[in-house]
């Protein structure tokens, strides 16, 4: 039985154990199990995968532990060395019982490949990413790989970004392709969004958040009502996860 599975904690509502259980269900998968593994603390990790026989051959990471698990990895990916987070692990058992374990950040490989059939080229160069944490770090990699310019924005001005309140009209007009990484908008908290002048959004422009619950949030509504496309984060989840199972199953282990 190859042992799979998500660790972070706490771990309620898991959108992975859902897909993966129905995955397997409807292209009658055999010989593989996936589970919830919430670790209290990221030191008791190695106990999910040093038992040579019952333990993971591979896991998804969630918070608070997408940066800390980094130590216990003999390798990185290109891109997660980029963006310095993992959300995916693949453990491979040595001859003499020790393990070799690698990660990935597949978020970005999710990202990338929704975002691109919206994308023109010739429209979307400047981008104003919103937000600094670890999904901003995901989107300007895949943005940096696209040759887009980026401009991050966060609540405080720093050497990296700009402030919120110092974004105007003619900065919303050169940035064309607009990326929410930042909470604003989730559910329950629906009537949120990033303090910025939707005003001068026009149908040129291409707004994408993230978030997925709910699927159109008080951002993209704003960007519609101006004329703009579109794009909540579902396609770019279901993206990362069938990247995951791809890793895992050795069907591809190069990241592109």
């Amino acid at each position: 039985m190859k042992k799979l599975g998500l660790i972070g904690f706490p771990l309620g509502h898991s959108f992975s154990k859902k897909y993966y259980v129905q995955k397997m269900a409807e292209e009658a998968i055999e010989g593989v199990d996936y589970d919830l593994y919430p670790i209290e603390n990221i030191t008791h990790f190695p106990n999910l995968y040093l038992d040579s026989e019952n333990g993971l051959s591979g896991c998804n990471v969630t918070i608070p532990y997408k940066q800390a698990v980094i130590s216990y990895l003999d390798e990185l990916s290109e891109e997660a060395q980029f963006i310095g987070a993992v959300n995916c692990i693949t453990i491979e058992r040595k001859g003499d019982g020790s393990s070799f374990l690698k990660g990935y950040n597949t978020d970005a490989f999710g990202f990338e490949q929704s975002l691109l059939p919206l994308l023109k080229p010739t429209l979307h160069t400047h981008a104003l990413v919103l937000g600094n944490g670890g999904a901003a770090k995901a989107v300007l990699f895949v943005l940096k790989k696209l040759g887009i310019h980026t401009q991050l924005v966060s609540r405080i001005a720093s050497v990296d970004a700009i402030a919120y309140e110092e974004i105007t009209p003619e900065i919303i007009a050169k940035h064309r392709l607009i990326v929410n990484c930042t909470p604003l908008g989730t559910f329950p908290n629906v009537d949120v969004c990033p303090p910025i002048p939707y005003s001068a959004i026009t149908s040129d422009h291409y707004l994408y958040d993230l978030i997925y619950n709910p699927d159109e949030t008080l951002f993209l509504k704003k960007g519609h009502k101006q004329g703009a496309a579109t794009k909540n984060g579902y396609e770019m989840l279901v993206l990362q996860a069938d990247k995951n199972w791809a890793i895992w199953l050795a069907e591809n282990n190069s990241y592109f």
